[in-house]
């Protein structure tokens, strides 16, 4: 391979152990050589030579979830360009399971990336201890973090509803674990400095799928509320189902507005107004500080917060009137025609 690329043959070892050591040109003429000889790197016994596996170990709480699926199409991407596997694991949104997958992981990688862990800050400063980590929608001193802003997400969001004129939102949360979760919350009271006469009345905390929207979407009706905010597309786009089921018209009767921005947003009808939040980008960025945390003569980062953006679709819309929509619902057809011109 050396002879086939003219380079040395320790050239061609720190191409393929150390790739920062060597010019791009160079091991990109090394790599075509491999290519055409078919070369495979044996990376068990790289490993017991250099100590790295050229392995992640990535944990996130819900694969099925299609915000977690796209975030690890985002890992898996940027690793593979980098040389490097990923070994991908679910908690199932289970504490216990989430801890005991990081312990098996640390051993068997060069680096961990635990996506929107729901582990206490004690236990994940415990857990991370020795191993070069980066953290996904969560932060923690000392430890690498790229996440979203969560408060210019709620606050895109309710400046939307309060420009059409809608001045009591309801909002479905996620778990009590969810760290995004606290950071939302938190935007809202902050959001709500800028809204004057603007009322969010926080419904409670939901399982962050489609079951969650639907037993959310109740509560949110009993509030009175206009519109209602959920925290992500699935639970909104559960909203949008009980609604419909209810036979609440979205936009008319009731505004719902998602985050994330899924490709299921579209898929339904009314398709859902969201913010959008760059999935796969925070994935790759992942990846870049992952590695870069793994060469020590690199600088420590500052956490990195991806921007986001309103996505305006048709399931929302100026408020219909000021009644609930309990008493709505009670109303027959002309009591209602009677409150429209109220």
């Amino acid at each position: 391979m050396a002879r086939l690329a003219s380079v040395s043959a320790s050239t061609v070892s720190r191409a393929l152990s150390a790739s920062d050591l060597v010019a791009p040109v160079t091991r990109q003429r090394i790599l075509d050589a491999a290519q055409q000889l078919g070369y495979t790197p044996n990376n068990s016994a790289r490993g017991l030579i250099t100590g790295r596996t050229n392995n992640f170990g990535l944990v996130v709480p819900d694969l099925e979830n299609p915000y977690f699926a796209s975030v690890t199409k985002g890992v898996q991407g940027r690793a593979l360009r980098e040389g490097y596997a990923v070994f991908v694991a679910d908690s199932d949104e289970d504490v216990r399971s989430e801890i005991e997958l990081v312990r098996k992981l640390a051993s068997q990688v060069d680096g961990l990336i635990l996506c929107s862990p729901r582990m206490s800050d004690e236990e994940l400063a415990d857990i991370t201890e020795g191993t070069t980590t980066v953290l996904i929608n969560r932060r923690l001193p000392e430890v690498e973090s790229i996440t979203v802003d969560d408060a210019e997400i709620v606050r895109q969001a309710l400046g939307h509803l309060y420009a059409l004129g809608h001045r009591c939102v309801a909002y479905a949360g996620g778990p009590a674990t969810s760290w995004s979760d606290g950071q939302r919350r938190h935007g809202i009271h902050t959001a709500l400095t800028d809204l004057p006469g603007l009322e969010v009345i926080e419904i409670g905390s939901f399982t962050p799928v489609f079951g969650g929207g639907q037993s959310a979407a109740d509560l949110a009706v009993a509030t009175g509320a206009s519109a209602v905010l959920a925290y992500n597309d699935l639970m909104a786009l559960g909203i949008l189902s009980r609604l419909q089921a209810r036979g609440i018209q979205v936009p008319r009767d009731m505004s719902v507005v998602g985050i994330d921005d899924v490709n299921a947003a579209t898929l339904v009808s009314p398709a859902l107004t969201t913010v959008r939040a760059p999935l796969r980008k925070v994935g790759t960025a992942a990846v870049n500080a992952l590695i870069d945390g793994i060469r020590p003569e690199n600088p420590r980062l500052e956490p990195e917060a991806l921007p986001v953006q309103l996505i305006v679709r048709s399931s929302t819309s100026v408020p219909r009137s000021a009644v609930p929509l309990t008493s709505r619902e009670e109303a027959g057809p002309n009591e209602r025609s009677s409150n429209a011109h109220h």
